[in-house]
């Protein structure tokens, strides 16, 4: 038994994402099916659907990773949730279980390449996964989250991708009380970074280049907001940040950052994919044994871990809600960062 799904789709890279109907798999039996209540809408949906990484090759292709729904069935064989329960599904959908990095919990990391819940090919049988801009999703049950009833159940999909993705290299470098924590951007990411190592006890320091953004980083949680073109304002926090957190999507100088990193202080890279076109001076880095580092989404142990330490601390990201007809004007829109600070699809608006 197959399932009708509704959805919306990139049919080339230059087209508008239109209407777009499909079937999705039977439920093998560690599966489970969801309908999709909420899909966030990511940068790296908008780079997918217009093959900005040249990672495209087949369409049409059905993007969005950031999904809030309800189980609709179980397979024979999964005992993890009930029908019913709310639940999540992030940028994965498998991997091979079985390399080092997925037996400690790093399915990201999957050495044979993990699952993407878009744009790759299914390990069973090879058809091209499709994402969450659609009403709903068969998954295995080992790929999927719990969700606390307690969050704003509309604002907590972001928390699927920009959530872990700022979570994990705050966990691994051991976030916590006096921490000094550095943040570059304040977009979909940045201002998640911000709150999340506000609420594990760091001080936060917002890097920006438009100081417009100062009451939002306060009221976020930083402490300080610094103009990062500013020469004195950066000469200022010299030999300060244990860690920062870049979060640019987009090619960057990044030598003004690195002399800002106290001793063994890491510059961590969650924003930018793609070839660093500056050259780095190794000068501030070898002078302070400080380091360029880089961080992807995280396993699914520690997404679980990341959506239970915002339950408790009552973290969501600020969305705006929109209908999923409404999604090309938002991608125009999320080139202009005018979003504050992740849009979130009602995908009720496709079921009429």
């Amino acid at each position: 038994m197959t399932y009708p799904t509704q959805s919306y789709a990139a049919f080339s890279p230059t087209t508008p994402l239109a209407s777009h109907s499909f079937e999705r798999r039977e439920l093998r039996a560690d599966d489970v099916l969801i309908d999709i209540m909420y899909c966030g809408v990511c940068h790296s949906d908008l780079h997918t659907a217009r093959n900005d990484w040249g990672f495209t090759h087949t369409y049409p292709i059905v993007v969005g990773h950031e999904i809030i729904g309800r189980i609709a069935k179980v397979g024979d064989n999964a005992h993890k949730f009930k029908v019913g329960d709310l639940v999540g599904v992030g940028c994965m959908v498998d991997s091979c279980r079985t390399c080092s990095p997925c037996s400690h919990g790093l399915e990201q990391y999957c050495e044979h390449g993990n699952t993407g819940i878009y744009g790759s090919l299914d390990r069973h049988d090879g058809t091209l996964t499709q994402g969450g801009y659609s009403t709903s999703i068969v998954v295995s049950e080992d790929f999927v989250l719990k969700v606390s009833e307690n969050l704003d159940t509309q604002a907590v999909a972001p928390l699927l991708c920009a959530g872990i993705t700022t979570y994990s290299p705050l966990r691994y470098w051991k976030v916590g009380k006096g921490t000094k924590v550095g943040v570059v951007g304040l977009g979909g990411l940045g201002h998640m970074a911000v709150k999340l190592a506000h609420a594990m006890g760091a001080d936060v320091t917002l890097f920006t280049r438009s100081l417009g953004k100062s009451d939002d980083a306060y009221h976020l949680g930083a402490s300080r907001v610094v103009l990062s073109t500013d020469e004195n304002q950066m000469k200022e926090v010299a030999s300060t940040f244990d860690v920062i957190i870049d979060t640019v999507p987009y090619t960057h100088d990044l030598k003004p950052y690195v002399p800002t990193l106290a001793l063994d202080g890491t510059l961590v890279l969650v924003g930018l994919v793609g070839e660093l076109e500056q050259t780095i001076n190794t000068v501030p880095m070898i002078m302070g044994r400080r380091s360029i580092s880089a961080s992807v989404i995280g396993g699914i142990a520690e997404t679980q871990e990341m959506l239970d330490f915002c339950a408790e601390h009552n973290i969501v990201p600020d969305v705006e809600m929109i209908n999923m007809q409404d999604i090309n004007t938002a991608y125009e829109r999320m080139q202009k960062s005018d979003v504050k600070y992740r849009f979130v699809i009602d995908m009720g608006s496709l079921r009429g």
